[in-house]
């Protein structure tokens, strides 16, 4: 008779915690990990891991599978890069608490802010509850091939609560605000692993009006954060605006931190319009935390890139009247049609027609920014390849290029707009946000941006770049890299039973062949409801993901298990930086 439920024998064990690899053997027993290093006995079942790193699984934050759980079970891209829980309801929008007839208001806020089609999720969302504990009961009832947490967001609490005032930014009254505050303590009780807001300028729906949370005062940010304080538990999110002063958005997540006395974590990167920002607001975390307050930024391990193409949400030429007229046509026809010279020298010769949404506006402009996204991708491209700087060797213009690049492939290829992060061309600004000691990885968006963003896995990258492939002097320990990508921000949200390698601890882990992993480029599929589009991301390297000590895949393929489950948040341990 065996020991142990599973054994994963003769590994290289990062243990997440920060601490030196070492060889040794992990056992399981039901959907805890039993013993690590060396012992007795032998399991039902056995990995041979020689040659292998052995790690917790991985935890990403900030995620918007809101939806996706809802009719799918398998929460990909995310669980394809060795992440075994991800939490969602970032950046303020989500689908519960909401009305009857309220749906349509918020599934065209999702619809704006996070690329998802409407069709989708008008077909795919079930619609079984009204409040945000109904939500969260109607996820109990489900199963994923990895575990899954939610916040309760801003903007459908304001959408419930205030109705047509809260959709056109009318100022919330005290009532309003206590019934929101109320709302959130509800919902934190029931499990919600914290709530969420936006201040972001360019979230706004598909019609070109700002999400409801993105333009409310700084008082109603205070009485959700109230309503953390009242439940005792929980975290708050906030996507900060770029536009404003730094200093002053800092002010705002301090009065945040003081009235609620929980954690706080908010989107860090660096951006275009405002380049040293970044820097500012990493003074105003250690400031912060000097103060007792706790307070992180979630920061993504590379430039935050926008795809663009044919089979994409946006490209240089879907608002040109030309391809207006034939981009419902399939793929194979209209590359056909767009090789036509004489079709190109029409489109490129018309005035877009332009969108309600400023930000879609600046993406389809930045053609010359743009980057020709390979089969295995370089996220961190020479700027020599950048496709103005291509265009003035080949004496074209980076439209026209960039109408020629986008045919190649059959019409698959991809366009690459570092929008963020990318400021200086290096990757040293995105080192630095990382190795602070008070900002986390994480922004993975999986469940969202289905047709112009794939970061989800991030993971992969980190351990092939960062851990792997940079020169000697800038390559980071893959002990920190596991730690950052487990344990840490494990913390941040409170989930202390997972991201470790020890005895007692959630049975969550990978087992990496580290020298031989791959990332390949996003490839579009269309299996979304109603026929709906996304992106995918495959990785090579995987030899196996657990997730509460079952096996959900072996060398990248689904077993079909779906051991996951919603993670109700019921208290949190204090924010500390493991050892």
């Amino acid at each position: 008779m065996s020991d142990y439920d599973l054994v994963i024998r003769n590994g290289t064990i990062v243990d997440g915690r920060g601490a030196a690899p070492y060889r040794g053997d992990l056992a399981i027993r039901g959907s805890h990990i039993a013993a690590v290093g060396t012992f007795e006995g032998s399991g039902h079942q056995e990995i041979d891991a020689t040659d292998r790193i052995v790690t917790p699984g991985f935890i990403d934050v900030h995620t918007h599978y809101d939806g996706q759980v809802t009719w799918e079970h398998t929460l990909g891209p995310s669980s394809n890069h060795g992440v075994t829980t991800v939490i969602g309801g970032n950046c303020g929008v989500g689908f519960a608490p909401c009305r009857p007839g309220d749906q349509d208001r918020l599934i065209k806020v999702m619809e704006g802010v996070e690329d998802i089609p409407e069709v989708v999720m008008a077909e795919g969302i079930p619609w079984n509850w009204e409040s945000f504990p109904e939500y969260l009961d109607s996820l109990s009832d489900r199963a994923f091939d990895i575990d899954v947490g939610m916040q309760v967001a801003h903007s459908p609490l304001r959408v419930y609560v205030m109705g047509d005032r809260g959709i056109n930014h009318e100022a919330s009254t005290e009532s309003d605000r206590q019934r929101m505050a109320d709302l959130v303590t509800e919902a934190v009780r029931a499990g919600a692993i914290g709530v969420s807001t936006s201040r972001s300028l360019g979230h706004r729906a598909k019609d070109g009006h700002p999400a409801p949370s993105v333009l409310t005062a700084d008082e109603e940010l205070f009485a959700l954060a109230r309503g953390l304080g009242a439940a005792k538990g929980g975290v708050f999110q906030i996507i900060v605006d770029v536009h404003r002063e730094p200093e002053g958005e800092m002010r705002v997540m301090e009065e945040i931190a003081r009235q609620s006395a929980r954690p706080i974590s908010f989107s860090l990167a660096e951006i275009v319009e405002r380049p040293a920002a970044w820097r500012a607001m990493i003074a105003g975390l250690d400031r912060a935390q000097a103060a007792g307050l706790p307070i992180r930024g979630q920061v993504f391990p590379r430039p935050i890139g926008v795809m663009m193409g044919l089979e994409l949400s946006l490209s240089p030429i879907v608002n040109r009247p030309g391809y207006i007229a034939i981009k419902h046509l399939p793929l194979a026809e209209r590359v056909a049609i767009l090789r036509n010279p004489e079709v190109k020298a029409r489109i490129l010769a018309e005035e877009p027609i332009p969108d309600p949404t400023p930000i879609t506006n600046a993406l389809i402009g930045a053609v010359d920014k743009c980057f020709a996204l390979g089969e295995q991708p370089d996220y961190m491209p020479d700027i020599a390849m950048r496709l103005d700087k291509r265009a003035e060797q080949a004496g074209v213009t980076p439209l026209s290029l960039a109408y020629d690049l986008m045919l190649e492939q059959d019409g698959h290829a991809i366009l690459y707009y570092p929008s963020a992060n990318f400021t200086t061309g290096t990757a040293e600004p995105i080192r630095e946000m990382m190795l602070h000691e008070h900002t986390i990885l994480g922004l993975g968006d999986g469940g969202a941006h289905y047709g112009m963003i794939c970061d989800a896995g991030f993971p992969t990258y980190v351990l092939t770049h960062w851990a792997r492939d940079v020169e000697e002097g800038q390559r980071m320990p893959i002990e920190w890299i596991v730690q950052e990508l487990s344990r840490r921000p494990a913390e941040t949200v409170g989930l202390t039973d997972r991201g470790v390698l020890a005895p007692g601890y959630k049975a969550d882990i990978n087992v990496i062949d580290h020298s031989n992993l791959m990332l390949h480029s996003p490839r579009v599929a269309h299996d979304l409801p109603a026929g709906g589009r996304r992106l995918h991301q495959r990785a090579e390297g995987y030899d196996a993901t657990i997730v509460s000590g079952v096996v959900t895949y072996r060398h990248g393929v689904p077993t079909g298990q779906l051991p996951g489950r919603l993670v109700r948040g019921d208290g949190y341990a204090p924010l500390e930086r493991v050892a």
